[in-house]
Parts: C-alpha cells; structure tokens; sequence
C-alpha cells in the first residue's frame, strides 16, 4: 500500500487519526457532562410520599411506624447546611397534599392540620450517580458528619411540629422501609441554592 507523503500524516492513516480524535474528544465530553452533573445540584434532597401506613423494620423489628402521613426520604449532601435543613423542614410540614375533609376541598390541608405523622428516612442514595454502570455516592455528605446533622433535622421537625408524631428509621443501618402510598401522590423537594450563597456571604 502506497501512501501520500505530502503532509505530516499519510493520507492513510488519516481516517484512523480522525476515528480516533473524536472518540477521546467524546469522552472528554462525557467525562465533562458528568463532572457537571455531579456539582451542579448542591442541596439538600427530599421524597415526599403521601401514606396510609408506613413503618421501618432493621433485623426483622419494627423500629418506627405511623398511620396517615407522609413518609419522608432525605439526602444530604455534603455540602448542606442548617439553613437547608431549616427549608426541608418547614416545605414539608407545610405541603398542602391532604383533602380537608370538612369543604371537601383537594389538596388543601397539611399534615400539622390533619394532626398525621412524619416518618423519616435517611437515604444518601438520593445523591447518587452512575458512574459507567456503578453507583458513585461520594458527593453525599460523610456518614461521620451526616448522622448528628441528620438528627438534628429530625430535631427540627419535632420542635416545629409534635415529638410523637415525627418517627424516624435508624441511621446507616440496613433498613426495610414498607408503605402504603395512598394516590399514589409523591412529590420532590430541593432546598434553594441561594442558602448556599447567603451561608458564604456572612463568612
């Protein structure tokens, strides 16, 4: 095979160079997309479920159990603060996803109103990502750092509401979480972005 020595690479070699040009530069850009993803979002996470029944079983014992209510899935990410916790907090008791059952009204009351429980679930896989195939959950907060930060927001719901309606699972242990969505009605919640920035403005 004869090839063209007019330019700096045979031209017969040139589809191969450019083949592989553009896949290195697609995986730069991959790599690139992900590292984004995985900065852009720095908040504090929740999954509402609207429930007829839920409860927390570790080692085959019911730990923690409400009747009507919400269940409550909570990510923290490394980078949160108590002006996020605060947020959760006050967004979730105050989310109107229950019928006010005097007007007959949808989407009306909150759970304080119908006088319901709260059970919540900490769950750094809300801040995971793949990674290839593999989950990656590293820009969730520490598990060192996020258990006193975790039961401080339990604290918060209980003082913003009723200690004995607000029910918890137990930190880092492996939990079976059962319930019953009543709907289904689910909701996602994120703390604002903007605490991040008052938190670094008053340093």
């Amino acid at each position: 095979m004869n090839c063209l020595a007019s330019s700096a690479f045979p031209s017969c070699h040139t589809t191969p160079l450019r083949n592989k040009l553009s896949t290195l530069l697609l995986r730069r850009n991959q790599s690139q997309q992900i590292h984004r993803r995985k900065y852009q979002i720095k908040a504090m996470r929740a999954v509402i479920q609207r429930v007829s029944s839920s409860s927390v079983t570790v080692d085959g014992r019911i730990v923690s159990e409400i009747g009507p209510g919400l269940l409550v899935l909570i990510g923290i990410h490394e980078s949160d603060t108590d002006y996020d916790a605060d947020y959760i907090c006050r967004k979730v008791l105050n989310m109107r996803l229950f019928t006010n059952e005097t007007t007959g009204k949808g989407w009306d009351q909150n759970v304080m109103q119908r006088n319901y429980g709260v059970l919540l679930v900490s769950q750094f896989t809300l801040y995971g990502f793949l990674k290839g195939n593999k989950p990656d959950f590293h820009v969730a907060m520490p598990p060192e750092k996020a258990k006193p930060f975790y039961a401080s927001l339990v604290e918060k719901f209980q003082k913003a509401y009723n200690p004995d309606a607000v029910k918890d699972g137990v930190f880092g242990a492996m939990m079976q979480v059962n319930l019953v969505n009543d709907g289904p009605v689910t909701m996602q919640l994120e703390s604002p972005q903007s605490s991040k920035n008052e938190t670094k403005a008053s340093t």
